[in-house]
């Protein structure tokens, strides 16, 4: 999608600080982090929320949640814990409307979801 922020950093034409990726998903710092590690992860397919998922394209699914594994591990975060978030919708929060996942740890992060 042509005005998609994330489509733009997937293919370059916005910088980003990558830390991972494959020929299916993309992971990058954010630029706002909210922990010492925040990473967003994308699946190199626009998809525009988790609404979107289908029978076709559900597989990226699994492509997401293994590099999540990965991240963790490389950014020493699989130990001592990271919430993996999904913000689906403008009620929700999200602001992009790319399929994305938020990896933020680092740091003792509250129970409080809210």
């Amino acid at each position: 999608m042509s005005d998609c922020l994330f489509c733009k950093i997937v293919n370059r034409e916005v910088p980003s600080t990558p830390v991972y990726e494959t020929d299916k998903v993309y992971a990058f710092l954010d630029i706002e982090p909210e922990a010492p590690v925040h990473v967003l992860i994308v699946p190199k397919q626009h998809i525009a929320s988790h609404n979107e998922l289908t029978a076709e394209n559900v597989d990226i699914m699994k492509d997401i949640h293994l590099a999540v594994n990965e991240i963790a591990k490389k950014l020493g975060v699989a130990e001592s814990g990271y919430r993996l978030i999904n913000n689906c919708g403008p009620n929700a929060g999200q602001t992009v409307l790319h399929l994305h996942y938020h990896i933020i740890g680092g740091r003792e992060l509250s129970t409080k979801i809210l």
